[in-house]
């Protein structure tokens, strides 16, 4: 019996995979043939590939979906795909308005789901919509085609930011304004500092809270700003929009010359465009809220223009890496082309202490793909880009730690990620560098229920109080239904600042069972690091590269060409993410027999399909499947 063909892929700039790569194997587990493209995937390419299929699966995530598929219909008559059975999913526009979803047809689908939908519903749909339709004919499936670049294995190169600058700076007319750094770095001396703030914070034992904010519009930004400072917010965000992000600049100016006018906290990207508004717009922010640490929160490819704005408008901090803003977020991005641009970010960010005295905290996103992140890859993440960082001068480095959802297993990271990466700055001769950490609050999907996101928001603070994190980053209790409001974000800030006051205070006695568990992540996590750093031969650079290309490090569910993608982690019968699969991993065979064992209790309790207790994993919290949060 012939089998449905269907294509399943995201477009524009959008960079989230997971749900994508759990939909796909659970089609393939339905009887489906399935053309998997990955994210980031252009219009006509998708129609090209979609001649010979009966339904396309089209997932946008970043609100965008309106302008990345504006030339659907005219891709689809040109293609001869008129026909074919259309589907869009995920979160595909930034309005909370009931009209969208009949505008978002009107793009060329059959069906539009505007918000979460379980995978079971998913295949029940498109089972019944493909039961009255014939088989479309037949021809040889075209896969995709990747470029044939490899990973380069030269040594490091290093450069003077100078060397570089003009080039970078003529990105776009709003990088000369970034030209004179001792002025620049007179605006970073006139604000405060997330350096200087955590420092305060670890020696006071405090915990400062973040919420995540951005919108297009530089007044709506600063509405924004005012509401979460007068709301308690310790550190501001200006949280960066995805076309800025793929450094599309053009299309980012023909949005904001298009666009109509919006209520004052309304906006047509999901972001801040801070290429676009210009160093001058993001000073008169920073001058304003010089009391209040802020932070750049992004995911761009080339990030090089966007730090010399922020950095020459005020702004003293700068999230990312390139393994962290690269593997979890790029199909097509050499790793050897990230850490040369990262480079540069870490030199400029170290040339403002050593000509101006300014500390720019650098921040790693160790979060990776969110969902099911084993500890030791986000730890080894985390402690390749402070080792890259801190050679390059940086002296403040801040590990990114996404709660998983077991309190033992996630303090344990938090512990074990600061002592490592301490460690091998000391072994390197970086000990002069300060590391924190950054709790981010649960960020896998979030379930609709209100009352069941309030609960993983509590049980998350106090978690987060209990650890030795400075900082949490907040989620809301209305991240499984819309783009947050204000009211909400502030609601959320209290209700979490409620939850961890005191308790921060309290002195937290270490069981066995957690030490246990940091010992292990140190020791998963050093067998990547040391493997990899014998293999570089003193250069970091090299040393990432290898455990790239050798799947030493391998980040599950990432879109990236150059990533492994053998490892597959899977919740063991406590809720504690263990390794179903541990790939290329470097690990001791002691090591992988406790994994094996774990594993082999889940599947004696649940059952062996390991596609769909992954999947069961993966939905619990969107389905709001649990009766406390934590739940390990």
């Amino acid at each position: 019996m012939r089998k449905y063909r269907v294509i399943l892929a995201g477009v524009g700039s959008d960079a989230h995979s997971v749900g994508l790569n759990v939909l796909r194997h659970s089609l393939g587990r339905a009887g489906y043939d399935v053309l998997f493209l990955g994210v980031q995937q252009e219009v006509h390419h998708v129609c090209e590939q979609a001649r010979h299929v009966d339904a396309i699966l089209i997932s946008n995530m970043d609100g965008h979906a309106g302008y990345y598929l504006r030339d659907l219909r005219v891709a689809q008559h040109d293609t001869g795909t008129t026909g074919r059975l259309w589907y869009l999913g995920g979160y595909p526009s930034l309005a909370d308005d009931s009209t969208v979803g009949d505008g978002l047809l009107d793009l060329g689908f059959d069906r539009v789901f505007r918000q979460y939908i379980g995978v079971t519903e998913v295949l029940g749909t498109l089972a019944q919509d493909l039961s009255s339709r014939r088989l479309v004919s037949r021809d040889p499936m075209r896969r995709p085609v990747y470029s044939t670049r490899t990973t380069p294995s030269e040594p490091d190169p290093i450069w003077a930011v100078d060397q570089l600058r003009d080039d970078v700076l003529a990105h776009w007319w709003s990088g000369e304004s970034a030209r004179n750094r001792a002025e620049n770095a007179h605006r970073m001396r006139s604000c405060v500092t997330l350096a200087h703030r955590q420092r305060e914070a670890a020696d006071n034992g405090t915990l400062l809270i973040q919420p995540r904010t951005g919108v297009s519009d530089h007044r709506g930004q600063a509405r924004l700003f005012r509401g979460m400072r007068d709301g308690g917010a310790d550190v501001l965000s200006f949280q960066i929009d995805s076309l800025t992000r793929n450094n599309r600049y053009s299309d980012i100016e023909l949005i904001l010359k298009n666009a109509p006018d919006l209520p004052s906290l309304s906006s047509v990207l999901n972001g801040y465009p801070a290429v676009n508004l210009g160093l001058e717009a993001i000073a008169d922010l920073a001058s304003e809220f010089n009391d209040v640490p802020m932070q750049v929160r992004h995911s761009t490819r080339d990030p090089r223009l966007l730090a010399e704005l922020t950095f020459g408008a005020g702004v003293s901090a700068f999230e990312g890496g390139p393994i962290s803003y690269n593997l979890p977020y790029f199909r097509d991005y050499p790793i050897a082309e990230a850490i040369d641009r990262w480079r540069y970010v870490d030199l400029l960010a170290g040339s403002y202490f050593q000509e101006h005295g300014v500390v720019i905290d650098r921040e790693f996103f160790g979060v990776l793909t969110a969902c099911l992140v084993p500890p030791c890859l986000a730890a080894a993440a985390n402690v390749f880009e402070a080792l890259l960082a801190a050679e390059s001068g940086v002296k403040s480095v801040t590990l990114g730690y996404a709660e998983q959802g077991h309190r033992t297993q996630d303090l344990a990271a938090v512990r074990a990620s600061a002592r490592l990466a301490r460690h091998y700055l000391a072994e390197a001769g970086h000990d002069d560098v300060r590391v924190h950490v950054v709790w981010h609050q649960f960020m896998g999907p979030f379930p609709s229920s209100e009352s069941k996101a309030r609960q993983i928001l509590i049980g998350s603070a106090v978690s987060a109080a209990h650890s030795d994190a400075v900082r949490l980053m907040l989620k809301t209790s209305a991240e499984g239904r819309h783009i947050p409001s204000l009211e909400e974000n502030r609601d959320s800030l209290a209700l979490v600042r409620g939850a961890t006051s005191g308790t921060r205070a309290a002195v937290t006695e270490l069981h066995d069972s957690d030490r246990t568990e940091e010992e292990l992540i140190v020791a998963e996590t050093s067998a990547i690091l040391d493997c990899a750093l014998a293999a570089g031969r003193g250069s970091v650079g090299q040393a990432l590269q290898i455990a790239v290309s050798t799947g030493w490090l391998d980040i599950p569910f990432s879109p990236s060409r150059w990533n492994a993608g053998k490892v597959l982690p899977l919740r063991d019968c406590t809720g504690a993410v263990r390794l179903a699969a541990t790939g290329r991993l470097p690990l001791t065979s002691e090591v992988q027999q406790f994994h094996r064992d774990a594993i082999a209790a889940r599947f004696a309790r649940d059952g062996d399909n390991l596609g769909e207790l992954i999947q069961q994993d993966m939905q619990l919290t969107a389905e709001g499947r649990f009766d406390d949060w934590p739940i390990g």
